[in-house]
């Protein structure tokens, strides 16, 4: 991946989240009645800085170190040694705000993030993407092979929740996992015949590592069958060695014939430093070729290849497994809200899942793995860099809300103790709870950073 897209992908996303959850704080304070003194996006010092014209003068800033931001304002609390508040402004600070305010502004922030993660679900809706059918392949001695899943299955509702998309498949069996390991599963097969498929996944560790679920249970996407053709030959590869030529129809391979690109791929990668056999009909004409595939570690490959690029299957065929999935504007702005819902509740659900050990902490992403899913996402298209905002939109909403020191949730959490006991914690509780709150805060970054740096290693 070029560093050109990661680079400015990140750093738009990180601005525009950053940007949008301190807005939220900002803007509830201001109709509030409280006196912001600096917004800020971004720590450090600072690259640009504008003062408002009004009698607030508000300082606008944007700082070196992106990873972050924050709201100022006027505060007693935070008053430095000798300075006085103006008697006149006083009603204006925030500690002298009633508990309604002081909770209102603080939940604003993760608000606003919910609220661009809706906006954003509802805008790719409309704007519409490319969705594939639930077709599904079947891995051999795979929990779904055992339960009778048939190659070309498509998938029509799980637990009685319906499905169009392999995007639905994929979100609906983590979400009824997490409820029971009991899956009913209704599928079309190949001959249009309606049946049921049982996935019991009682004692399946489902998330005690890295991958996707759908790939542990052994499904994944289903193309029918289509001829492999040669499309280039990479120079000074196994393929060109032996004389492959483009626009050769892969016949067969060590007798084998290939049902599609994916499987003939596969059967090369599982073969490194072996030759294999293979027919093809050049023009017409049948001939055979011995090839080897291999590792070129050089170029950085980690598997076997031969280095021939294959064609893609052919556009009717692609026509048959996919489809534009889009509605009107206020279909797509409930289907925003709902998918915001649903990826809070999983995202929630899934920390949770990590205190009691069931799903791994090697699943904690940082900044590195963030990037990089940035930049993949901007060059596949607008719509999935789209999807990519409104997924971290929505866990920085749910991050900031849980209740640790530091974080929105941890002000809430201070807030509900002073609305239980008639009055505001101490400053001494406050100090202790910052320190906590840092310690966690700084190990969840170790934690992130490590996991992130292991990726890429691996």
């Amino acid at each position: 991946m070029n560093l050109l897209t990661i680079i400015p992908a990140f750093l738009l996303a990180i601005g525009v989240l950053v940007t949008v959850h301190e807005f939220g704080h900002f803007w509830v304070a201001r109709r509030l009645g409280v006196k912001v003194l600096r917004f800020s996006i971004g720590f450090g010092k600072p690259l640009w800085r504008r003062v408002s014209k009004d009698a607030d003068k508000i300082e606008y800033v944007v700082a070196a170190l992106p990873f972050g931001g924050y709201v100022k304002m006027l505060d007693e609390r935070e008053c430095e040694d000798g300075c006085e508040i103006a008697e006149h402004e006083a009603h204006r600070a925030f500690n002298r705000q009633k508990l309604w305010k002081r909770a209102a502004i603080v939940v604003a922030g993760p608000m606003a993030n919910f609220i661009l993660a809706i906006v954003i679900y509802a805008l790719v809706f409309m704007i519409g993407q490319e969705a594939m059918r639930p077709y599904v392949d079947v891995m051999q001695d795979s929990p779904a092979a055992q339960a009778g899943f048939q190659s070309g299955d498509q998938v029509t509702a799980i637990n009685g929740v319906e499905t169009t998309s392999w995007e639905d498949v994929r979100m609906l069996l983590v979400e009824e996992y997490l409820k029971s390991p009991q899956l009913v599963f209704n599928v079309t097969t190949q001959d249009q015949v309606p049946m049921q498929r049982t996935l019991d996944l009682q004692g399946f560790a489902m998330f005690d590592d890295e991958g996707g679920a759908l790939d542990k249970i052994g499904l994944r996407t289903w193309v029918p069958p289509y001829d492999v053709v040669v499309e280039q030959i990479v120079p000074n590869s196994p393929a060109a060695a032996v004389g492959l030529q483009a626009q050769d129809k892969i016949l067969s391979i060590d007798a084998v014939k290939p049902t599609g690109g994916r499987g003939f791929v596969e059967y090369i990668r599982a073969h490194p430093d072996q030759p294999v056999v293979l027919k093809v009909d050049r023009a017409g004409q049948i001939q055979s070729f011995s090839v080897t595939p291999r590792i070129n570690t050089e170029r950085g490959d980690t598997v076997a290849t031969i280095g021939a690029a294959l064609a893609a299957p052919p556009p009717a065929l692609r026509d048959e497994i996919y489809f534009m999935e889009s509605y009107g504007l206020v279909d797509s702005l409930w289907n925003g809200a709902a998918k915001t819902w649903q990826m809070s509740m999983l995202t929630l659900k899934l920390m949770g899942r990590m205190f009691t050990g069931e799903v791994s902490l090697k699943n904690v992403s940082g900044p590195v793995t963030i990037a990089q899913f940035a930049g993949v996402s901007a060059s596949i298209g607008l719509t999935y860099y789209l999807g990519f905002l409104a997924i971290v939109s929505v866990s920085l909403g749910v991050l900031n809300l849980l209740p640790v020191p530091m974080l929105d949730g941890g002000h809430l959490f201070y807030y509900l103790i002073e609305w239980v006991k008639g009055s505001p914690v101490s400053a001494e509780t406050e100090a202790v709870g910052f320190r906590l709150g840092m310690a966690i805060i700084g190990g969840l970054m170790v934690l992130a950073l490590y996991n992130d740096f292991t990726r890429l290693l691996n």
